[in-house]
């Protein structure tokens, strides 16, 4: 998960890729200060940064004590960090951490895995946040195409090209709602001009 400052779209490609790094990265900045708050979570709280990538969290709370979680390697990444993929289960005992955080990725894990995704970051922690793009907004927000993400996937593997985004079209299924709640619980929308853009569940640590 890209911070403030960082390059939103280091990966993907053309010039609205470029234009759109610097907007996309003051959002995420300006989301997660609304959100994050809601965690409740003091100075030193053990988090554990599901798809850190190569810095994420750490970024925007250096305060807390965060452990990053990737299915790729992270050579740079500043602090501890475990190469895993959890939805084939991650290597800590149940309610190790206060919170999972979860930026931005579960869009990008196959649906037939995602129960097991979810139940794995509920189980090693008290509490979640976890964001995904809503798949009601019209602009898909990896390619940055009006109505991408709405197409069935051959008319969409065309249109893709058009896009920004470096990643396949079939490996990114943006999540409704209600697919969403039926993982994490309530949701809360992150609205640009009156529209959901993403969705929001958090549920601070218990106790």
């Amino acid at each position: 998960m890209p911070a403030a400052g960082q390059d939103v779209y280091a990966s993907a490609r053309g010039p609205l890729a470029r234009v759109a790094s610097p907007l996309a990265s003051r959002a995420r900045a300006r989301r997660h200060e609304r959100f994050f708050a809601l965690t409740r979570l003091a100075d030193g709280a053990r988090v554990l940064d599901i798809g850190c990538g190569a810095l994420g969290l750490r970024a925007l709370e250096p305060s807390l004590d965060v452990t990053g979680v990737d299915i790729d390697e992270h050579p740079e990444y500043p602090g501890p960090f475990v190469r895993a993929d959890a939805a084939a289960g991650l290597p800590f005992a149940e309610n190790e951490f206060d919170l999972t955080y979860c930026s931005s990725v579960i869009e990008h894990v196959p649906r037939a895995r995602r129960a097991a995704f979810a139940a794995e970051l509920r189980r090693v922690a008290r509490g979640w946040f976890v964001q995904t793009p809503a798949r009601s907004f019209p602009i898909e927000p990896h390619a940055l195409l009006p109505f991408a993400h709405w197409l069935p996937l051959p008319l969409r593997a065309a249109y893709w090209q058009l896009g920004a985004s470096g990643d396949a079209p079939g490996s990114i299924e943006l999540l409704s709602r209600g697919e969403l709640e039926a993982l994490f619980g309530p949701a809360r929308a992150e609205r640009f001009a009156g529209l959901a853009k993403s969705w929001v569940c958090v549920s601070p640590p218990a106790g």
